[in-house]
């Protein structure tokens, strides 16, 4: 692809919807050019919004980490799948109880935004789970108890596990997989990437059309598949998960790929 076909597919995007992990940073540290890459929106006159499905944290422990590594307060409004879940959750389930899977970090967010959460095995109205690093087998037993009985079931995200500085530690789809085995079922609605909840919380947030919007991320499964999926801009950088070599075995097709972010610095 040419120099003017690459900046014309970038000249329709306002607003670069960025993954964080892999993409923005590795483990506590910058990749290189992510701070340039920010400052030449400003100088071109689009912006940036940061968004994870890594329910485990707060949008506020998020943004505090951005800020530390020297990101503009303007851009650290994060968008997780924590918000669209409780966003779809407020919509669906209006003074409706919710029993939560979930860390203190998610419990304290989701009790924030509005949901009425329970914590006892005999009067929730819906479940919602999270990435909880808190997990333990009575929560587990509650939660799969409700779930047989059929209650709706809302997750967060389908990730099945979390990169982290050693390695992995399973994630969502693993806790998914262990209540399928138990009960039978799957989740009725998953929010996160690559799914439709999270690019809705990105439209509420940003105020942006999906055609002016691209999602960028180091992987093609979720963070590519997110764009091209839904009528925006997929974009991938080799700076995380994702080779050059997993594209042409991938049914997931980025509309452009960059080394780094800041690769795309050139073309804005």
């Amino acid at each position: 692809m040419t120099h003017a076909e690459i900046k014309e597919k970038l000249a329709p995007v306002k607003c670069f919807l960025l993954d964080m992990d892999g993409t923005f940073y590795l483990g506590n540290n910058l990749i290189p050019g992510s701070l340039d890459f920010l400052k030449a929106l400003d100088r071109t006159g689009r912006t940036a919004r940061f968004l994870t499905n890594n329910s485990s944290k707060s949008a506020s422990v998020y943004a505090e980490k951005l800020k530390r590594m020297g990101v503009e307060e303007k851009y650290c409004d994060v968008i997780s799948s924590g918000h669209a879940a409780a966003h779809y959750c407020l919509e669906h389930f209006p003074g409706k109880r919710c029993y939560l899977l979930g860390n203190p970090m998610l419990t304290e967010e989701m009790a924030s935004m509005g949901l009425t959460l329970t914590n006892t095995a005999d009067d929730a109205d819906y479940v919602l789970v999270g990435f909880d690093t808190t997990l333990d087998y009575q929560k587990m037993c509650i939660l799969c108890d409700y779930i047989r009985n059929g209650l709706p079931y809302i997750a967060t995200h389908p990730d099945f596990n979390c990169p982290t500085e050693t390695g992995f530690i399973p994630d969502m789809g693993a806790i998914m997989a262990f209540i399928e085995a138990s009960t039978g079922r799957k989740a009725d609605v998953i929010l996160g990437k690559p799914y439709r909840g999270i690019v809705d919380e990105a439209l509420r947030r940003t105020g942006f059309a999906l055609s002016e919007m691209a999602m960028v991320g180091d992987r093609l499964y979720t963070d590519v598949a997110t764009g091209v999926k839904h009528g925006m801009t997929g974009i991938l950088v080799l700076s995380g998960e994702a080779t050059m070599d997993d594209i042409s075995t991938s049914d997931v097709k980025p509309d452009l790929v960059f080394g780094r972010l800041s690769d795309m610095i050139p073309y804005l």
